[in-house]
C-alpha cells in the first residue's frame, strides 16, 4: 500500500469543485434535458462540441496545475474504448512539458538521495534542463570520470501533488459510478487500478533503469539498436543518469539527410523493432515520440560505394513508460498478426475474443464486415495515402457502421492500449521519415513466420490430433442416428434466436413503449388532478393526482 504524502487541501479543493462542474454539465445536458422531447434534440446536436469544450477545459486546467492531471490526459487519450472520440482526439496532443522546476529545489534533491551535495556527486551540472515534465526534468552532467551523462531528476514535492490528484480522481471515479450505464459498460475500479499503477510506475527511476536494461537484452543480437548505459552509483529511486546519447533527433530529417542515412530505411527498421517489441519480446517501448528515439550515425566501410546509404542505429531513450504483454495475450497476438498479413477477418475477430477484449453481446457478423471493408479499402496502400484515404472515407465509415462505433464492443487492458498508442505514434513517425512507407508489407513477414510455426506445431501433434477425431467420430455416430429417427417420426424441433442487432431494436421498441406507457399514465393522473381541482377545488384527492403525476413522470419517464 502506498504510504501517504503530505497533502495539499487547496489543490484538491480545486480539482474536485472542476470534476463536479462536469458532473453537473452531463447530469443537466445527458441525463435531464436529452430525455425532454423539447429540448432533447438540442442537448444531441450540441453533444459533439459540448464534449469537445470539456476536454479542452481539462487539458487547459492541466497543462495549468501539472501534476498527474497531463499523465491523466495521455491515459485517458488512449482509452477510445471508454470515452467518445470527442474527448480522446483533443486530448491526443496533450503534451507533457510543463514549466522547470527551480534549480535550488532540484539541487537539494540530489542532495538528500545522495547525502552529498550535487557539486560533489557530478564535476558538471547544467543549470538549464534540456526538457521538464510533468513528474520530472532531464539536464545533462559530468560524472567523475569524466564521462557526458543525462540525470532524470523527480520533480521536487511531485509526490505531494500526486497523492492529492490520485485522490481527487478516486473521488470522481466514486461519483461516476453512480451512472448504472458508465458502471455496466466500464470496470471504474480497474481503470483507476491501472492508471494509479502506471503512475507509480513512472515515479520509480529504479524500476526505470531495469527496463531500459531488459530492452537492452531483448536487442543484443540487433546491433542496428542501440540502449545507453544505466549508471546505477548514480541512480536512486528519484534520480537516474544515464549515458548522454544527443545523435539526430528522429524528427531531424534535414540532419538525417545530411549524414547520409536513408529515411526509408529508417522508417522501416523502425517498425520491425516495434513489430519484434509486440509479437516476439512482449516488451514494448511504450512512448516512441520524437524526443525519445535517435539516429546514431556509424563509420561507413571502406569499401562502400558512395551511392550507399550511411548504416544507423536506432537509440532509444525513456523507459518510464513500458507495456508488458502477458503470456494469455501473446496467442491472441499471434493469430491477429496471422488475421492481418492473410486478411482473414474471422481470425482477428477470434483474436479479440482470444483476448477477452469483447464486451458481451458484441456483434460479431458486423465486425467481420467491418474488418473486411478495412482490408478492402485501405490493403496495400502507403502510409500517407491511408491517412488521406481514412479522412475522405471518415463520413462513410460513420454512416455505414454508426451502430458499431456508438456501442464500442471493446474494452481493453491498459498495457494493450499504450502498444496501440505506440503504433499510432510510430504510424506518424513512419510518414514523416517516409511517406511510400508499406505497414502491409512489412506486416506480413512476422505473419508468415508465425503461420509457419504454428503449420509444424499442428504437424507434430497430427497423430494425436486424428485420435482425437476417431473418438469424436465413434461417438457422434449414435447422436446423428438420434437425429435422422427423431426426424423420420416428425418429431425434429428447433430452438432460434434472434441476432444481436434485432435483439437491441426489440430492447429499444420495449424501452420506448414502456416510456410511453408511463408516460400517458402519468399525463392521464395530471389531467385527472387538474379536472377535479377545478371542479372541485384544491383537495387531498386532486392533490395526490397531481403529485403522483409528477413522481411518474420522473421516476419511470426521465430513468
Amino acid at each position: 500500500m502506498r504510504k501517504r504524502a503530505t497533502f495539499n487541501p487547496n489543490r484538491y479543493r480545486k480539482l474536485v469543485w472542476f470534476f463536479a462542474t462536469i458532473f453537473a454539465h452531463v447530469i443537466w445536458w445527458d441525463l435531464l434535458l436529452r430525455r425532454l422531447p423539447i429540448f432533447g434534440g438540442m442537448a444531441r446536436d450540441s453533444a459533439t462540441e459540448r464534449w469537445r469544450k470539456i476536454a479542452r477545459r481539462f487539458r487547459d486546467v492541466a497543462i495549468e496545475m501539472g501534476g498527474v492531471l497531463i499523465k491523466l490526459g495521455q491515459f485517458l487519450s488512449i482509452r477510445v474504448d471508454v470515452l467518445p472520440v470527442e474527448i480522446t482526439g483533443e486530448l491526443m496532443d496533450l503534451q507533457d512539458e510543463v514549466p522547470p522546476a527551480d534549480l535550488e529545489s532540484v539541487l537539494a534533491l540530489i542532495h538528500r538521495e545522495f547525502g552529498r551535495p550535487a557539486d560533489e556527486v557530478f564535476i558538471e551540472f547544467n543549470p538549464e534542463p534540456l526538457a521538464a515534465a510533468s513528474l520530472a526534468q532531464t539536464h545533462t552532467a559530468t560524472l567523475q570520470n569524466g564521462q557526458q551523462v543525462v540525470v532524470k531528476v523527480q520533480r521536487p514535492g511531485i509526490d505531494v501533488l500526486v497523492e492529492t490528484d490520485l485522490a481527487a480522481i478516486a473521488l470522481a471515479i466514486r461519483w461516476l459510478k453512480l451512472y448504472p450505464r458508465v458502471r455496466r459498460r466500464v470496470n471504474l475500479d480497474w481503470l483507476a487500478e491501472e492508471f494509479t499503477a502506471v503512475t507509480s510506475r513512472e515515479l520509480d527511476f529504479v524500476a526505470e533503469g531495469h527496463n531500459a536494461e531488459r530492452f537492452a537484452e531483448d536487442f543484443a543480437d540487433d546491433p542496428a539498436i542501440y540502449i545507453p548505459e544505466v549508471h546505477w552509483d548514480y541512480t536512486t529511486r528519484r534520480v537516474l543518469t544515464m549515458e548522454n546519447v544527443a545523435f539526430i533527433r528522429m524528427a531531424d530529417l534535414a540532419a538525417i539527410e545530411a549524414a547520409g542515412i536513408s529515411r526509408a530505411e529508417v522508417a522501416k527498421k523502425l517498425y520491425g523493432t516495434y513489430m519484434r517489441q509486440i509479437f516476439v519480446t512482449h516488451f514494448v517501448h511504450a512512448d516512441p515520440h520524437p524526443g525519445n528515439l535517435f539516429v546514431r550515425p556509424l563509420p561507413r566501410p571502406a569499401d562502400a560505394a558512395d551511392d550507399d546509404s550511411t548504416p544507423f542505429q536506432i537509440v532509444f531513450v525513456d523507459f518510464g513508460m513500458v507495456a508488458s504483454i502477458p503470456k494469455r495475450l501473446r496467442n491472441a497476438l499471434r493469430d491477429f498478426a496471422i488475421g492481418v498479413g492473410t486478411r482473414d477477418v474471422a481470425r482477428i475477430i477470434q483474436s479479440y475474443i482470444e483476448a477477452d477484449t469483447l464486451l458481451p453481446g458484441a456483434d460479431i457478423k458486423r465486425l467481420e464486415e467491418a474488418h473486411q471493408m478495412v482490408f478492402d479499402r485501405f490493403w496495400g496502400a502507403g502510409m500517407s495515402e491511408l491517412r488521406d484515404m481514412a479522412l475522405s472515407d471518415a463520413p462513410y465509415l460513420l454512416e455505414e457502421y454508426r451502430d458499431l462505433i456508438y456501442e464500442s464492443p471493446f474494452q481493453f487492458q491498459v498495457d494493450m492500449l499504450f502498444v496501440v498508442r505506440a503504433v499510432g505514434l510510430l504510424s506518424g513517425m513512419a510518414t514523416n521519415l517516409n511517406p511510400d512507407f508499406d505497414p502491409w508489407t512489412e506486416t506480413i513477414p512476422f505473419a508468415e513466420t508465425f503461420a509457419r510455426e504454428e503449420l509444424r506445431r499442428d504437424w507434430s501433434d497430427w497423430k494425436q490430433q486424428l485420435a482425437v477425431l476417431g473418438r469424436v467420430s465413434i461417438e457422434l455416430l449414435p447422436k446423428v442416428d438420434k437425429v435422422l429417427s427423431k426426424a423420420e417420426r416428425g418429431l425434429l424441433s428447433f430452438e432460434t434466436s434472434f441476432a444481436p442487432d434485432a435483439r437491441r431494436s426489440l430492447g429499444n421498441i420495449e424501452h420506448q413503449v414502456q416510456r410511453l406507457t408511463w408516460a400517458v399514465v402519468s399525463v392521464g393522473m395530471l389531467v385527472s388532478g387538474v379536472v377535479l381541482r377545478v371542479n372541485e377545488g384544491a383537495d387531498a384527492l386532486n392533490s395526490g393526482f397531481l403529485i403522483a403525476a409528477a413522481i411518474i413522470f420522473v421516476w419511470k419517464v426521465m430513468r
